[in-house]
């Protein structure tokens, strides 16, 4: 079986395929001939997750899958949540989406935070499935660590004395909110 994953990362599509089950093959944007950008201007990172798998099923009536993730910060009233990849402005700079958030909670004893991925499904029927992952933590005073992307040199995660950043890729494939979303998503294909 042939499913479509809505993303043009190739580092997520080979990591997501090594998971999958032996009959499913999965086809990324560039195979479908999609180079463009696909809306996400939902408020939820659900609502994102189904507008982009919906992009292309409309286009294509193949199965498909898109994620979507975000940082929820506790004393930031769950910001930068959805907005998490544009926090500090539309260049996606993670740098600076991590110096913002420093100074939002500067001072601010409260730093619990949480990662959620959610991956949103379309079947060949066009019913829709919606699997979520989340991974909670603080955030920390200052960057540490030189692994990981986005948010991971100042996310430790619950019981853990290292941030994101710092771990081995391994462990945090491990623990990480993609891939708990991710083994949900397996566990369901491997039933169809």
């Amino acid at each position: 079986m042939e499913i479509v994953f809505a993303s043009s990362n190739k580092n997520k599509l080979e990591e997501i395929a090594a998971l999958c089950p032996d009959h499913i093959k999965l086809i990324g944007l560039e195979e479908l001939g999609i180079t463009e950008e696909i809306p996400e201007t939902s408020p939820t990172l659900v609502g994102n997750a189904l507008q982009k798998a919906n992009y292309v099923f409309e286009r294509f009536q193949k199965p498909v899958f898109a994620d979507d993730t975000g940082l929820e910060i506790e004393a930031l009233d769950g910001r930068p949540g959805v907005y998490s990849a544009r926090y500090a402005g539309e260049g996606k700079d993670a740098n600076a989406n991590m110096d913002k958030v420093l100074a939002e909670l500067s001072g601010k004893e409260n730093r619990k935070a949480c990662f959620k991925t959610v991956i949103a499904f379309i079947d060949a029927n066009g019913e829709q499935f919606e699997f979520e992952g989340r991974v909670d933590g603080e955030i920390l005073e200052q960057k540490t660590g030189e692994k990981g992307f986005g948010y991971d040199p100042i996310f430790r995660p619950d019981a853990y004395d290292v941030s994101f950043a710092e771990m081995p890729l391994t462990e945090k494939n491990k623990i990480s909110h993609r891939a708990r979303a991710t083994q949900k998503f397996v566990a369901f294909l491997a039933g169809l």
